[in-house]
């Protein structure tokens, strides 16, 4: 049973849907960073975390950096869970940027937990499988 005509598709798309909770972190006359605060803070803590790592200050510069990498990751998971609006922090749906984010972020600390020498972080299992891919 039809109540009226159908709309068909259109065959050419003109303009694609911003994604939830893509909108302006702040009001649209606050100033354009403000308006990117999320995006601008997870930038920030991965700039540091490459900052760190580029000028290699201290003994284990390479691997707090990279923590503070995945940190900026885990971050952007948690903010993007958490707050409505993040801005061009949303680049997807808000399921997909949370396990993006969270599981880049959470493997990156994982691995800068692990990295020789003397890691910080000792899994057995994953040493047999390096041990077992290498030799």
């Amino acid at each position: 049973m039809r109540r009226g005509p159908r709309r068909r598709p259109p065959t050419v798309t003109t303009d694609t849907a911003r994604p939830e909770g893509g909108g302006r972190a702040a009001p649209g006359a606050a100033p354009a960073p403000a308006r990117q605060w999320p995006l601008l803070t997870v930038l920030s803590v991965a700039g540091a975390g490459l900052l760190v790592v580029g000028t290699d200050a201290f003994p284990h510069a390479f691997r707090v950096g990279t923590l503070l990498v995945g940190a900026a990751l885990l971050l952007g998971a948690v903010m993007r869970r958490t707050v409505s609006s993040v801005g061009m922090l949303a680049v997807r749906s808000r399921f997909t940027d949370m396990i993006t984010y969270g599981v880049m972020g959470g493997l990156i600390v994982l691995l800068a937990l692990m990295v020789q020498p003397e890691p910080w972080l000792r899994i057995p299992f994953l040493e047999d499988i390096l041990h077992l891919t290498v030799t």
